[in-house]
C-alpha cells in the first residue's frame, strides 16, 4: 500500500499519522479503508509541482516588470531573495536599494558578473520608489543605474555576452525603456502635474549638478543638436504623456533615448529665420530623442561621481548613434510629433476659410481683409510646404489635397510612409497648400509655379537629380491640379475663353501675365511620375447640383483675379466666346461634367516620358465600371493609358484607405528602383 500514497514522511501520509494508529477498534479500520481509498483516487498536493494555467497568465508574470505593474521584474525579486531584501524593500524601500547599492560597488571591485546583476535590480528598484515617492532623484538614479547596466566601461560586447546577455534576454529591452522613462520623468520640473492645466509637461534640458541617492550626477548639454532648419527646438514633451487620436497606427521606432515633441523659435540669426520660414510651419512639431551619455558609467555609480553629457537628435538627420563601439538605434514616436502638430492647428480653419474666399491664408498683400496671424505664417508664398529641411539627393513627393480640403488629410498617409526605412532613404515629402474655390487653371499655374522656384531656391546649379525625378500626388480636385503639371495644353484652354489672341485683349500687363500663365500650360520638367487618387478627370456631377451652384455663390476670388476679372469683361466682353459672362469660374464651375474647362483637360495626354497610376474609389458590392464613391463616378475617374489602376472600396476620402496607401507605397519603391 506504501507505494501508492506516496508518504511525505516515514510513518505519515501527508503529514499525519496512519489512521489505524488512531484508532484501534474496528471502526478504526473501517475509516483507514475509506482514507486509504480516498488517496487512491485523488492524492495530495505535493510541496513542489505545477498546476495548469492559461498560457497568457504565465507569460504575463513572466514578462511583468517594473514598467507595468507596481512590482519589479522575476529578475529583481531573484536579486532581492538571494540578498534577503525582499521584505526591506517592502518596508523601506530607501534602505533596500542603499544596501544593494554597497553590494553593487563589492561586485564591481572584484569584477564580478554580479555586478550586472545588481544594476538591473537598482535601475528597477530606484524607477518604482521613484514612482511612489515622486522624488526625481531616484529617476535620474534608475536611468543612471539602466545605463551602466547597458554599456560596461571598457567591455566589449562580446565579453558582455559571454556573461549570459544575449540580445534576445528581456532585461536588455527593459533596461532600456527603463532608462527613457526615467530620464524622461527626471528631466521634469518639480512639481510639474501631467496636463492638469491642459498644457503638456516640459522636459528640461539644461546642464546642471543632481544630487542622487547615493553621490551625484553632473550633466553638460551639446547644444549643437537644438538647431534644426534655421529654428531652434524648444519646449520639449515627452511623447509618452501624449495620447495620439485621430490614426490608426502609432508607430515607436525602438531603441534608446527620450522620444520628445519638440517645438520651434525664431533663431538669433534672423536670415536663418527667414530661410526657415520659407518653407518650414513654424508650429511644425518635431519628433527627437534626448540621449544622456554617461562616461564610465559603471565607475561613476561605485564612485558616486557621475558625469554625462545630454545631446538632441532629430528623427530626419539621426536614426543611430554609436556608443561604447556599439550602433545603438535611437528611439522617436513619429506619430505623435505629427498629431501634436495637428491638435488645435489653425490648418483646419483653412479647410472651409480657403474654400470661399480665394485671399484667405495667402498673406497681408494678397488679402485685403484681416486674417489669423498664426495662418499668415503658416502658409509660404509659393504654397510648397516641407516637413524636414531639403535633402539632397531625395527624390521629392508632393501631396496636393482636394476641395475644402487642407494638407492635415494627408496625415494618414505620412504617418504610414515616413516610418517605412525604404521611403525614408529614396524621398522627402512636400506638400502643396491653395485656395480650393479658385479657378483651376490659376490653382494649376501655382503649382507649376511653386515647384519650379523651390527647385531653382535648392538647386540653382541643377545639380541634385533626385530633383528631376518628382513624383506627384494629388487627391480629388488636387488630382487636376497634378494632371496640370504634366500635360501641353497650347492654345487649347484659351480658344475657349477668347475669341482673339491674348495679345489682343485690352488689359492691363499684370492680368495678361495670369491669364498667360494660367491658360498657355507646359509640363513641369522636374516631374516624372504622377499618381491620381478619387480625381474627376471628366467632372463630378456633384458639382451641377442645385445646392452646390448655390453654395458657389459665397467663394469670393482674391484680389489679384478680381481685379483681373474686372479688367477683362468691362472692356473685352465681345471679344469673349461666352460673352454673356459676367463672372469667372469657380473651381466648382471648372468641375461640371459640361464645362469646357473639364472637357479640354480630359483631352490633354500626359506628357512623354511621365508614368502615370490612378486610384480610384468605389462603395458598394457592384461592377466597379458602374460604381461612384460618392463624389467622383468610376467613369470619370479612370482614364488611359496608365501604368497602373488600383480600384479600392471606399468613399471619397480614400486617400487614408490602407489599401491606396499601400498602393502608393508600391508605386514609390517601384519608382526608386527598390522592386
Amino acid at each position: 500500500m506504501e507505494h501508492s500514497v506516496h508518504p511525505s514522511k516515514q510513518g505519515t501520509i501527508c503529514g499525519q499519522p496512519p489512521p489505524w494508529r488512531r484508532r484501534g477498534t474496528r471502526t478504526g479500520l473501517l475509516a483507514a479503508l475509506v482514507a486509504v481509498t480516498a488517496l487512491l483516487t485523488t492524492a495530495c498536493a505535493t510541496p513542489v509541482g505545477v498546476k495548469l494555467v492559461d498560457g497568457r497568465a504565465v507569460h504575463r508574470s513572466l514578462t511583468a516588470s517594473a514598467l507595468s505593474v507596481d512590482e519589479p521584474s522575476v529578475y529583481t525579486k531573484r536579486t532581492l531573495q538571494r540578498e534577503g531584501l525582499i521584505e526591506t524593500f517592502k518596508d523601506d524601500p530607501p534602505a533596500a536599494i542603499a544596501k544593494l547599492h554597497t553590494g553593487y560597488v563589492e561586485f564591481h571591485r572584484a569584477d564580478s558578473p554580479m555586478q550586472e546583476i545588481a544594476l538591473f535590480a537598482l535601475a528597477e528598484m530606484a524607477f518604482l520608489h521613484a514612482e511612489a515617492s515622486g522624488d526625481r532623484a531616484y529617476f535620474l538614479a534608475s536611468a543612471a543605474y539602466a545605463y551602466a547596466f547597458l554599456f560596461p566601461d571598457d567591455q566589449s560586447q562580446d565579453q558582455l555576452m559571454s556573461w549570459g546577455y544575449t540580445p534576445f534576454d528581456p532585461r536588455i529591452r527593459i533596461a532600456a525603456d527603463l532608462y527613457n522613462r526615467a530620464l524622461a520623468e527626471g528631466l521634469v520640473p518639480p512639481k510639474a502635474p501631467l496636463g492638469a492645466d491642459a498644457k503638456p509637461r516640459e522636459v528640461l534640458l539644461e546642464p546642471g549638478r543632481h544630487t542622487l541617492p547615493v553621490g551625484e550626477l553632473e550633466i553638460d548639454v551639446d547644444h549643437a543638436g537644438f538647431k534644426w532648419a534655421g529654428y531652434k527646438l524648444d519646449h520639449f514633451v515627452p511623447s509618452a504623456n501624449l495620447e495620439v487620436r485621430g490614426l490608426r497606427n502609432r508607430y515607436r521606432m525602438p531603441g534608446l533615448g527620450v522620444p520628445l515633441a519638440a517645438s520651434l523659435s525664431n533663431p538669433d540669426d534672423e536670415s536663418a529665420s527667414r530661410l526657415a520660414d520659407a518653407k518650414i510651419p513654424p508650429r511644425l512639431k518635431i519628433p527627437v530623442s534626448a540621449l544622456l551619455r554617461l562616461e564610465g558609467a559603471r565607475r561613476g555609480v561605485a564612485e558616486g561621481r557621475l558625469r554625462g553629457t545630454l545631446s538632441v537628435y532629430t528623427s530626419d538627420a539621426t536614426v543611430a548613434v554609436t556608443i561604447a563601439g556599439r550602433e545603438v538605434p535611437l528611439e522617436y514616436d513619429q506619430t505623435a510629433a505629427l498629431a501634436y502638430t495637428l491638435e488645435g492647428s489653425p490648418i483646419w480653419e483653412f479647410e472651409l476659410a480657403g474654400f470661399f474666399s480665394g485671399g484667405f491664408g495667402l498673406g497681408v498683400r494678397d488679402l485685403g481683409r484681416r486674417v489669423a496671424p498664426s495662418l499668415l505664417r503658416a502658409r509660404p508664398e509659393d504654397g510648397v510646404i516641407f516637413m524636414a529641411p531639403y535633402r539632397p539627393g531625395k527624390i521629392p513627393v508632393v501631396l496636393v489635397h482636394g476641395t475644402a480640403s487642407s494638407p492635415a488629410r494627408w496625415a494618414e498617409m505620412i504617418n504610414e510612409l515616413r516610418i517605412d526605412p525604404r521611403i525614408a532613404k529614396h524621398y522627402q515629402i512636400w506638400l502643396f497648400i491653395y485656395n480650393t474655390g479658385n479657378p483651376i487653371a490659376y490653382s494649376g499655374s501655382l503649382l507649376r509655379e511653386g515647384l519650379l522656384h523651390t527647385v531653382r531656391q535648392l538647386d540653382p546649379e541643377g545639380k541634385d537629380p533626385a530633383l528631376r525625378q518628382m513624383v506627384v500626388i494629388g487627391h480629388s480636385q488636387g488630382g487636376l491640379l497634378t494632371r496640370l503639371t504634366v500635360v501641353n495644353s497650347g492654345s487649347k484652354f484659351w480658344d475657349n475663353f477668347s475669341k482673339v489672341p491674348i495679345e489682343d485683349l485690352d488689359i492691363k500687363t499684370e492680368t495678361r501675365d495670369l491669364l498667360r500663365r494660367s491658360m498657355f500650360v507646359e509640363p513641369v520638367p522636374h516631374v516624372r511620375r504622377v499618381i491620381f487618387v478619387a480625381t474627376p478627370h471628366r467632372g463630378t456631377p456633384v458639382s451641377a447640383t442645385g445646392i452646390v451652384k448655390w453654395l458657389t455663390r459665397f467663394i469670393t476670388l482674391p484680389l489679384n483675379i478680381a481685379g483681373a476679372a474686372t479688367d477683362i469683361l468691362t472692356l473685352n466682353k465681345d471679344r469673349l466666346v461666352a460673352r454673356s459672362l459676367d463672372r469667372l469660374p469657380s473651381a466648382v464651375d471648372n468641375m461640371s461634367p459640361s464645362h469646357p474647362f473639364i472637357k479640354t483637360l480630359s483631352s490633354l495626354p500626359i506628357a512623354d516620358g511621365v508614368t502615370a497610376h490612378s486610384i480610384i474609389a468605389v462603395k458598394g458590392d457592384g461592377p466597379p465600371e458602374e460604381g461612384s464613391d460618392g463624389v467622383v463616378p468610376y467613369w470619370s475617374a479612370h482614364i488611359e493609358p496608365v501604368a497602373s489602376e488600383k480600384v479600392v472600396k471606399s468613399p471619397h476620402s480614400v486617400q487614408s484607405n490602407p489599401h491606396a496607401i499601400e498602393e502608393i507605397r508600391r508605386i514609390l519603391l517601384e519608382h526608386a528602383g527598390e522592386r
